[in-house]
Parts: C-alpha cells; sequence; structure tokens
C-alpha cells in the first residue's frame, strides 16, 4: 500500500525493464478501474491493475558469416566456444554480430524452434564479457531434453575464475536466492523477495595474496549466479564493472571468467559426452601477471 506503481509492476513483470515499465504507463497501458494509471501512481492495496502488452515487432535475425569455434557437432546439437565480448543473441542496441547471427549462417538455418526468433537452438546463456562452451539444440527434441536436464541439474556446468580476495577455506557451497536488484534492474542481488534458488559450488585452485583463482560449479543457473553469488561474499569476479568494486581492472574488458567445461547425456545416443576447453589467453595472461606484479592491470 502506498508503493508506486511502476516499482511495483517492475518487481512482477521481470522481463521488463522499468523505463519499459513506465512506457506502458506513459502509453495509457496500464488501467485501474478502465482508467490509465501514471507512472507515479501510489497503489491504495485495492484496486485490480490491468497491464496491456503491445503486439511484439517481428525482427528478423539474419544469418552472418562470422568465424565461430565448434567443439562438438552432430546432427541434433552442437557445443560451441564463445569468445568475450561475443553477445550470445539479438538484444536491443546488439541485433547483429551476435552468436545466433552466427549459428544461422553455420547450420543453415537448421535450430532448434523453441524459444522463438531471436534465440534459436540457445538452449542456455553465458554472459557478454563471459568466454566458455555453451550448448546449442538443431531440433525441438534435443532442445527439451537438455532443457530438462539442466531443470533437474543433472547438466555439468563448471566455470573457472579469478576473484578479489584471499578465501580462507578450500571449498564451499553458496545457497542463497537470486531475484532482480529492487532499484536496478540491468543487475541481480541476493534477495528473499521475487527470488529463485540459486546454488554454486566453488573451490581454490590457487592463491594470490590479493586474488585466487577458483572452479566453480554450476547447481542451478540464475543471471550473473557466479558473479552475484562472489560478490555476495565479498569476493566479486576481477573485472566485473556491475558486481566489482568501483575501481574496476578496465583492461580485463569485463570479468574474468570462463565456462571450462560442460557435459551432458546426448539427448538421441543417451551416452554421457563432456567437453572441456583451455583457458583464453586474456585468462592466462592475467594468471602469469600475478607473479611479475599487478600495476599494469590497474
Amino acid at each position: 500500500m502506498g508503493e508506486r506503481l511502476d516499482r511495483w509492476l517492475g518487481e512482477r513483470l521481470e522481463d521488463l525493464t522499468r523505463s519499459a515499465v513506465q512506457k506502458l504507463c506513459t502509453d495509457g497501458l496500464v488501467c485501474a478501474e478502465g482508467q490509465p494509471l501514471s507512472k507515479n501512481y501510489r497503489l491504495r492495496g485495492t484496486e485490480r491493475v490491468t497491464v496491456q502488452l503491445p503486439d511484439a515487432k517481428p525482427l528478423d535475425v539474419k544469418a552472418q558469416n562470422i568465424p565461430i569455434e565448434i567443439v562438438y557437432e552432430d546432427e541434433d546439437l552442437l557445443v560451441v566456444n564463445k569468445p568475450k565480448g561475443m553477445v550470445v543473441h539479438p538484444a536491443p542496441g546488439n541485433y547483429d554480430g551476435t552468436l545466433v547471427n552466427a549459428l544461422l549462417y553455420h547450420c543453415e538455418g537448421r535450430l532448434s524452434s523453441i524459444n522463438g526468433v531471436i534465440r534459436p537452438g540457445i538452449v542456455h546463456r553465458i554472459d557478454k564479457d563471459t568466454s566458455g562452451l555453451l550448448i546449442v539444440a538443431k531440433k525441438d527434441s534435443s532442445h527439451q531434453a537438455l532443457a530438462e536436464q539442466i531443470k533437474t541439474h543433472s547438466f555439468t556446468r563448471i566455470y573457472n575464475g579469478v576473484v578479489y580476495g584471499s578465501f580462507l577455506e578450500d571449498s564451499g557451497t553458496v545457497n542463497a536466492p537470486i531475484g532482480r536488484h529492487p532499484t536496478d534492474r540491468k543487475r541481480m542481488c541476493v534477495t528473499e523477495k521475487n527470488a529463485r534458488e540459486a546454488v554454486t559450488h566453488y573451490q581454490v585452485i590457487e592463491r594470490f595474496g590479493r586474488f585466487t583463482n577458483m572452479q566453480f560449479q554450476l547447481e542451478t543457473g540464475r543471471t550473473h549466479q557466479i558473479r552475484v553469488h562472489m560478490a555476495h561474499l565479498g569476493h566479486p569476479i576481477v573485472g566485473d564493472p556491475v558486481y566489482g568494486p568501483k575501481k574496476c581492472i578496465t583492461r580485463l574488458h569485463g570479468q574474468c571468467l570462463h565456462a571450462r567445461t560442460i557435459g551432458f547425456v546426448h539427448p538421441r545416443t543417451g551416452a554421457y559426452l563432456e567437453f572441456t576447453s583451455e583457458l583464453p589467453a586474456y585468462y592466462t595472461a592475467f594468471l602469469n601477471s600475478m607473479d611479475g606484479g599487478m600495476t599494469r592491470w590497474q
């Protein structure tokens, strides 16, 4: 009661940014008792709020001849090693040059259709500035089977990442729910409000005083999960401009986080497949710099 309408709606329409919610209000698409409501309307707690979402504009995602590293491929699926800086699928501000554009060219359009025209074949995602392995489905049946493995936590996803500070323990688990940040819709946070279960297992690989090289295994796969959980523990991922310190190590061009291993049961053959990628050059260069001083990374 008394809460601003745009904030209240933003917590319930998780796929929309707060500015998108405010535009719905401006366009007269948010009403109570047949009357349009302004974005700063204060809720009484008794009204019934209705939202009319405009029809989605059709988007033609084009195939583009962009080189991609294929780790494995058969008639059902493929495993791709995504470089840092590549967006997985088209979104506002990134309508081409994405992994999906490259996949449409490579697979000649033969990708699962479950996630629609924007995300064909994409079973799970990794962030733009996280490098590493992800799986792509060519058939709807393969997509459904792989998604079920992710849902039941039988899908192996192991990451390497460098964090600030030194962990006292050698291994552990973060079991903390993740939801949208209450004031910044582009961020996630550990919260009990409108949150989903999130579990990350971690293990120390090597300590370097101010930094620690870590391994993470995902039990769940929430947006920004590792980045949010490590920041929650006070050990944000090095180079993370969103969850890290204000004075970020900018030469890494994003977080030092690599999706190194992926494992799953093949949806058609039933065989367990697992793939591991080498650490990329930016990651190994950062590790090698630990012994020679960190001043050039500041």
